[in-house]
């Protein structure tokens, strides 16, 4: 089916689809999972909701400040995203830490202890697919190698600080989207109108991008991340997120 007979709105999506999947998230998942970039995506965009959809929320009592909205939105990103950044690294390294202590257990245990070990790690990896004696074999075969295997120090690596810059600009990038309405549209009503409406859209396109991405229905994952997100931002916005 030629792209002409798609409705106008699935040929946006799937011309946007093409150039990511050629180019941004190509090189983005070189030095980052999809699912933590899409729940990056998703949390930068709920934090400018908590903003904008608040300030929409009080709009009747209060005057909106578009100029002091989005540098509070944008502030708050900025400072989320270097929370975040630093958070990837911790995690890498944790989990770096947390396969290291396991391969030195495998080095010294004996073989049916070292087993049981390996397969509650692989409890859910794809070695589940297989039979039990396939998967016995894969399982002893990992815990011989990790007697012979060399112990390396535990550090931060390259990849992981470009994993967390990645991670600091797509937190950033989220607020961009929000203020550019406060930039092209002189009254402010409006334009919190037009960037809560953007910010929501941007989160069923995500979803939609990353559904085909994964696998799954794109325009059911493209409605529960919009909906859920939008959702999420109302429930944070009472407790003071």
């Amino acid at each position: 089916m030629s792209i002409g007979n798609f409705r106008p709105a699935q040929k946006v999506l799937l011309l946007l689809d093409g150039v990511l999947r050629m180019n941004i998230l190509r090189r983005m998942h070189r030095h980052l999972d999809p699912g933590d970039s899409l729940s990056e995506l998703i949390f930068g965009l709920i934090m400018v909701l908590t903003f904008t959809l608040g300030a929409r929320l009080l709009e009747d009592e209060e005057a909106v400040d578009g100029d002091t909205l989005m540098i509070a939105a944008i502030g708050c990103n900025l400072a989320w995203g270097i929370i975040d950044a630093f958070l990837f690294v911790l995690g890498r390294v944790y989990e770096r830490r947390r396969v290291a202590t396991l391969a030195a257990y495998l080095h010294r245990a004996e073989e049916m202890p070292a087993l049981a070990a390996i397969g509650r790690e692989l409890e859910n990896d794809l070695s589940a697919m297989v039979d039990d004696a396939e998967r016995d074999r894969f399982h002893l075969a990992l815990a011989k190698a990790a007697r012979h295997h060399r112990r390396l120090a535990v550090r931060v690596l390259p990849a992981d600080i470009h994993g967390a810059i990645v991670v600091f600009f797509l937190v950033l990038a989220t607020a961009v989207p929000a203020a550019l309405p406060f930039i092209l549209i002189a009254d402010g009503h409006v334009a919190l109108r037009v960037s809560n409406a953007l910010l929501v859209a941007l989160l069923f396109v995500i979803g939609f991008l990353w559904g085909r991405h994964v696998g799954a229905k794109p325009w059911l994952a493209g409605f529960l991340v919009m909906l859920v997100g939008a959702a999420l931002a109302l429930i944070a916005i009472p407790l003071g997120g």
